[in-house]
């Protein structure tokens, strides 16, 4: 199966070296690194890839998984004549996926309209404006509708191949390759991207400083809006609407996904059954952990353990 990675001038070298390790790894697969000419290529960060193929070089009708990786130099890349080739390719191609920020490229050459898609919650909202047709989803670290695929960024590429190969030949393959670059198989598609440092902007004010780090340094302890605001010295109203305005969610919201991560953390690193591990956090009983955990995370705790199990074994 001949697998065509598109890169470009300021493309993200992870997105590029992540995912091609993965299909190598299974030694089922050839794979070109295409540019727009064939030869060495500046990455976002500095670092030359050589392109082996450029885009006159490779008939489009001979690949069978395009993948489009992103980086900082997509916004050029869509006014060139490689969105172009992309379209064409894509028509033939068996299956087609991007990377990160990569998603704009396909978004230009056509390819995604009327698709539910992903990209690096970064370019979420670059991504709906400039493409409206596009049903934009940037929770999900990946997302698969018919025979596209889009990731979010960078090392969620690295799961977006796994779970190709997987597709193409087995569990057993990929988990082989997983056991081989110490990776876990495979982080669903559904789980978010987001942990708190990304969805949780940060308070400006002393109370409501104050009042975010209780909830930090004890998630299980007792977090009523009544308790926040004595902690804060704010009257309950006032904390509501300046922790809202600080933080984008209110004080409720906030607790329950401060307690989520902690519940994460907990079911990879730890051995606890779900029941205790709602006990501690706060939750209470074992099914509102399990309702707030998929409500969130797309999974069912047991299910994340699972996955994160697999990738202990190898560490």
């Amino acid at each position: 199966m001949r697998v065509a990675f598109v890169i470009y001038a300021g493309f993200q070298a992870l997105d590029l070296t992540g995912p091609h390790e993965v299909f190598q790894h299974t030694g089922r697969y050839e794979c070109l690194v295409v540019g727009p000419e064939a030869g060495p290529v500046r990455s976002s960060s500095g670092l030359p890839v050589h392109a082996g193929f450029g885009t006159r070089d490779v008939a489009a009708r001979s690949v069978d998984t395009l993948v489009v990786v992103g980086g900082a130099g997509v916004d050029q890349a869509r006014g060139t004549a490689l969105a172009g080739w992309v379209a064409e390719v894509a028509k033939t191609a068996r299956r087609v996926a991007s990377v990160c920020s990569g998603a704009l490229l396909l978004a230009e050459a056509g390819v995604l309209d009327g698709r539910r898609v992903t990209t690096h919650w970064g370019r979420e909202r670059q991504l709906r404006t400039e493409y409206p047709r596009l049903d934009v989803d940037c929770d999900p670290i990946f997302i698969r509708d018919g025979r596209v695929w889009t990731s979010a960024g960078v090392t969620a590429g690295m799961d977006l191949a796994l779970a190709l190969v997987e597709d193409d030949h087995g569990r057993d393959v990929a988990l082989a390759v997983a056991r081989e670059l110490v990776m876990f198989l495979r982080r669903p598609g559904s789980q978010s991207q987001f942990s708190v440092p990304l969805w949780s902007a940060q308070p400006a004010t002393d109370p409501i400083r104050a009042a975010v780090s209780s909830v930090q340094a004890d998630p299980g302890a007792r977090h009523t809006i009544a308790d926040l605001a004595e902690r804060s010295g704010l009257s309950v109203r006032h904390l509501q609407r300046r922790f809202t305005a600080e933080l984008g969610v209110p004080p409720a919201a906030f607790v329950e996904r401060v307690r989520i991560e902690a519940a994460r953390r907990a079911l990879a690193e730890g051995d606890e059954p779900v029941e205790t591990v709602a006990r501690r956090l706060g939750f209470g009983t074992g099914e509102t952990l399990r309702r707030a955990f998929h409500r969130h995370v797309g999974v069912a705790p047991s299910d994340y353990r699972d996955r994160f199990r697999g990738t202990r074994e190898f560490a």
